[in-house]
């Protein structure tokens, strides 16, 4: 785990071909193949897309020894991770709405969310922006950490791919109602334990007292059963009213408040990158000592 955040830290995603960029090509050929509006062929074509290249790491680690599976398993993790990408994505908006640079803020936070955003004050790109750090913090760094923690490499793999299927199908729209129904609802199942763990690491790295608090009224209301905790409580640690109203396909969507306090600008999006950092640091200070325990 410190050799994969380690390797993030200093170089990120990789420029030229992501892993995750080819993964998602290949899901969309399979998608094209065998697509029925159905939820047995959305089952299936999860089955395809995600445990043969499952299977294949398993096939690779059983043939090689130790220490190229603890290499091969640190590169697996460092290619789930994201935290250097949420700074690399967020630290823009928050340059371009401290020179008021609107119009710059509205083009870069359109990178990290699906909502509308050409309409959008200020203040709600950096909620935008700030959400999206939040809620990442658990699908690119804490989910895969845990997974990771529980069975290796292929935990880590198994939880991003589920992830990356659901960004990718887990939308309630025509095409994807019936068939994305697999992928929505298996993330949300390796995602359960994760997210809230990663709302109990907002509120023990921030103000503990309002973080719980926002996660316990506002989390269950939110549409996502572990967006809303991890949001929630994040806002919570910010101090830090998100959430309400936001523009999609043309639409202002009714969404439920999230957090407490003021209004977010940029530095709420540095706060939330900064909160995020912290709750890595802890993650890993606690995967030392269980180690240095099972092994003493």
């Amino acid at each position: 785990m410190l050799l994969a955040m380690g390797l993030d830290a200093m170089f990120g995603e990789p420029r030229r071909f992501h892993p995750l960029v080819g993964y998602g090509r290949y899901a969309a050929k399979i998608e094209r193949h065998a697509h029925a509006d159905t939820r047995g062929a959305g089952v299936l074509t999860w089955c395809l897309a995600v445990l043969v290249p499952l299977a294949a790491l398993l096939l690779v680690r059983a043939l090689l020894p130790a220490w190229a599976v603890f290499v091969i398993d640190t590169l697996v993790l460092y290619a789930a991770i994201g935290r250097r990408s949420l700074g690399d994505h967020a630290r823009p908006i928050a340059d371009a709405l401290g020179r008021d640079d609107l119009a710059a803020a509205r083009i870069a936070v359109g990178w990290m969310v699906s909502r509308d955003t050409a309409a959008l004050s200020a203040a709600q790109v950096a909620g935008a922006a700030t959400e999206s750090v939040l809620e990442n913090g658990h699908d690119a760094v804490f989910g895969a950490l845990f997974w990771f923690a529980l069975l290796g490499g292929p935990g880590a793999l198994l939880f991003r791919l589920a992830n990356t299927l659901d960004a990718m199908w887990g939308y309630r729209t025509p095409r994807y109602l019936r068939f994305g129904w697999a992928a929505a609802r298996i993330d949300d199942v390796l995602g359960y334990v994760p997210a809230r763990l990663t709302a109990l690491t907002y509120a023990a790295v921030g103000h503990f007292d309002s973080a719980v608090r926002c996660w316990r009224a506002q989390g269950p209301g939110w549409k996502s059963p572990n967006a809303g905790p991890v949001m929630a409580a994040g806002a919570g640690a910010l101090r830090v009213a998100l959430g309400g109203p936001a523009p999609y396909h043309g639409e202002w969507q009714d969404r439920p408040p999230l957090g407490e306090g003021d209004a977010p600008d940029a530095a709420t999006i540095r706060a939330a990158l900064c909160l995020v950092d912290r709750g890595v640091v802890a993650w890993l200070v606690v995967a030392l000592l269980i180690g240095v325990a099972i092994h003493a």
